[in-house]
């Protein structure tokens, strides 16, 4: 199936369950071990017993006809809950109208992300994929449950029943039975061992729009983010933060922070001081006549601008193989015409409209924490170590987010593990705090999208075609020093390099190389990870080859993909939809860029507009995307929308700069990210397919920036070579 942009659908109204005990009603509750193949049913619990839940639940279904789907992914506004809903719903024939999620709890035996192997988490654009079987399974097995036990019901055989809408029929008799009606006696039916999944030709869900299930409550205000949260005697703390990269506390002054009306306690903690209060205007007032020595000595010093300059120095000093095929030095020494560019990307903060934020209540033996929590294996270990106590002491809340792109999933848990210390700080006495950042702290608290040089050398031969390629990328590594640096194989971090070590063109001779450097700004993964810089480089370059070779982009890349078929498809799909062979009038442009990012094929035309006054406006752009079988396409053209946004407003815009060590950049003001009068007209186009699924909320980022640097070149003859275009002009 292929969809233009699709009009917001209206979705009918949603009523959440807090919790288990809210319902009233007798519940079955599905588990399953998914790494042993061992199954158990939990059986029913009586409404009088309370919540209880078998291990690795995913769908409860009450006596009420709710389904309730439990989602061990967090909402962050990608859809995850909606897609999960739909899986299990699909298989067990739910009556979507009757379908509800809430968050899993903080378990990775029960709840892992089987992509990540034993860690409870989202991220790499997995939410999706690894639940796909685990949860059609789940609403295959509770559906064969149902029939079972209104076959026994009825005394006759199940092969006679069918299911339609949270109703069990049997025609035959004309009776029929609603899911509600048959909880007492499925929790009674023994777990299947194997069921027959649907065959995609009966998909009545997936790959049809339905809306999201979140969507009532965030319209109307009901949705409970960490910001909203609010408990009995809650404090309010806000911390401050060294001003470099490095530094530490030497002495405070507490004196005029602890006389502002409000302010209850000021404490130390390993990564600053934090004024505790009994709301968040008190803890601001108090932290800004906060007074603090900072010992700098070992702090990170050097500007944005003595760093890149280091790391042009180092993209012509040997670097460590990523990949090697054939001989690229000679073939290009040995080509009938040369073209070499380099580009350079500065640091990005991840900016979510939600700054960072949790809810901590401690006690001696116990720790319970609210958040819009994205990793919550790696949270819980660090938030138990933090307090002192075991991971099982550590409960979590996984709430709303209101954004990430990356941010809320990192290896340290910043934002929690400075919660929990403080919450320790202030006591351990139960008292829950609410432990905000404000928007200048989202932009100076680190953990970056590292800043990247990247210089490519490419040869054509006499017939015009590529013969040798070599890419030196030059920045930090994002795991180096974590507890994930196990992904580094042989001194290449594969993030740095995705995007650029497994580009697909068909050519003969290419060498890969990463010189990784060390600095003391701190930085993370950013939606799309490497190919956020990569993608940008190899397809800005291979459109700089094409011209040279005197070729369209288009035609150029498509000869090298005849291997690759389903990034070639996208990539045809895109030029046909966006007529890529009709001309434009004077002073527009057109671009393009093809990209694979975490299993998902995205190819983009970019169509730009300039201005009497020099200024490039970005008219539309055209998307295909194949993500596997297309779960809800409402979902994948939202975030493909977002994802076009996101990279445009990150090239066009988006920089964190460095002077003398300090952050330059205070608020949107400084650090700009795209306004909504400046969003182009978006056509998604999704290719049909019975593959499984793949991610969808990062891919969408990775070929915009290329496309529109493309069709910039296009309409000016103009290349942007450093980002974002707003620093740099056209080089």
């Amino acid at each position: 199936m292929t969809t233009n942009t699709l009009a917001a659908t209206r979705p009918t109204r949603r009523d959440f369950l807090k919790s288990a005990g809210t319902v009233g009603a007798m519940a079955l509750t599905i588990g399953f071990e998914w790494s042993s193949g061992r199954r158990a049913l939990a059986g029913a619990v009586a409404p009088s017993a309370g919540a209880a839940f078998a291990p690795n639940a995913f769908l409860r279904i009450g006596s009420d006809n709710s389904v309730t789907v439990i989602a061990k992914h967090v909402e962050m506004g990608q859809g995850a809950y909606t897609g999960i809903a739909t899986i299990v719903a699909e298989e067990l024939d739910a009556d979507w109208a009757h379908v509800r999620v809430e968050s899993a709890p903080a378990d990775a035996k029960r709840y892992a992300n089987l992509a990540f192997g034993t860690i409870q988490g989202t991220g790499g654009s997995s939410a999706m994929a690894n639940s796909w079987m685990q949860l059609r399974e789940a609403g295959g097995k509770a559906r064969a449950m149902l029939l079972a036990a209104a076959a026994k019901e009825w005394k006759v055989p199940v092969a006679d029943l069918t299911v339609e809408q949270g109703v069990v029929h049997h025609t035959a008799s004309n009776r029929q039975a609603s899911f509600g009606a048959l909880v007492k006696t499925a929790t009674t039916m023994p777990v299947p061992d194997h069921v027959q999944l649907k065959d995609p030709k009966d998909f009545k869900l997936i790959g049809h729009p339905a809306p999201r299930v979140d969507a009532a409550a965030k319209s109307d205000g009901t949705a409970q983010f960490t910001i909203d949260v609010v408990l009995p005697g809650m404090l309010v703390a806000l911390l401050k933060r060294p001003p470099l990269f490095g530094a530490t506390v030497k002495s405070f002054d507490a004196a005029a922070a602890s006389a502002v009306p409000g302010v209850v306690k000021v404490v130390q903690v390993p990564r600053g001081v934090a004024v505790v209060a009994k709301s968040f205007w008190a803890a601001k007032q108090g932290r800004d006549v906060l007074t603090v020595e900072w010992d700098d000595s070992k702090a990170e010093k050097r500007g944005s601008a003595a760093l890149m300059d280091e790391y042009r120095r180092l993209a012509d000093q040997p670097a460590v193989s990523a990949r090697k095929d054939g001989d690229a030095a000679q073939a290009i020494k040995d080509a009938k015409r040369k073209v070499s560019a380099s580009y350079e990307f500065p640091y990005l903060a991840h900016a979510p409209m939600e700054p960072l934020d949790a809810v901590v209540k401690l006690s001696a033996s116990s720790c319970e924490i609210w958040a819009g929590d994205q990793f919550q294996t790696i949270d819980q270990a660090n938030a138990a170590h933090t307090a002192g106590l075991d991971p099982q002491q550590v409960s979590i809340h996984t709430l709303y987010a209101g954004g990430s792109f990356g941010r809320r999933a990192n290896p340290g848990s910043d934002y929690i593990v400075e919660a929990v210390s403080i919450a320790k700080a202030y006591g351990a006495d139960g008292t829950p705090i609410k432990f905000q950042w404000t928007r200048e702290d989202d932009i100076h608290g680190g953990l970056y999208r590292p800043m990247y040089f990247h210089k490519l050398e490419a040869g054509l031969n006499a017939a015009g075609e590529l013969s040798g390629w070599r890419h030196v990328i030059v920045g930090q590594s994002i795991v180096a020093g974590t507890p994930f640096a196990g992904l580094i194989k042989d001194g290449i971090d594969g993030t740095s390099v995705e995007g650029a070590a497994n580009v697909a063109y068909a050519i003969p001779n290419i060498a890969v190389d990463l010189s990784t450097t060390t600095t003391g700004v701190p930085v993370l993964w950013w939606r799309v990870v490497g190919s956020s810089h990569t993608t940008y480089a190899v397809e800005a370059f291979i459109d700089e080859v094409a011209h040279a070779a005197g070729q369209d982009g288009f035609s150029f890349r498509r000869k090298l993909l005849d291997q690759h078929p389903r990034m070639k498809a996208v990539l045809e799909l895109a030029a046909e939809k966006a007529g890529w062979s009709t001309p434009l009038p004077p002073g527009k442009g057109r671009g393009i860029a093809v990209a694979e990012a975490f299993k998902t094929f995205v190819a983009q035309v970019a169509e730009v507009s300039v201005g009497k006054d020099g200024q490039i406006k970005v008219d539309r752009v055209v998307c295909a995307v194949d993500c596997g079988t297309p779960i809800n396409p409402d979902i994948i053209a939202a975030q493909m929308e977002g994802g076009i946004g996101f990279g445009l407003g990150a090239v066009q815009y988006g920089a964190i700069t460095l002077k003398d060590g300090r952050v330059e950049q205070d608020n949107f003001n400084g650090y700009r990210v795209l306004r909504m009068n400046e969003m182009p007209k978006v056509e998604v186009h999704i290719v049909p397919s019975t593959e499984a699924p793949t991610g969808v909320g990062e891919p969408g980022v990775a070929p915009l920036g290329p496309a529109v640097a493309n069709a910039i070149f296009a309409a000016t003859g103009k290349r942007n070579y450093v980002l974002p275009f707003s620093r740099a002009g056209a080089a």
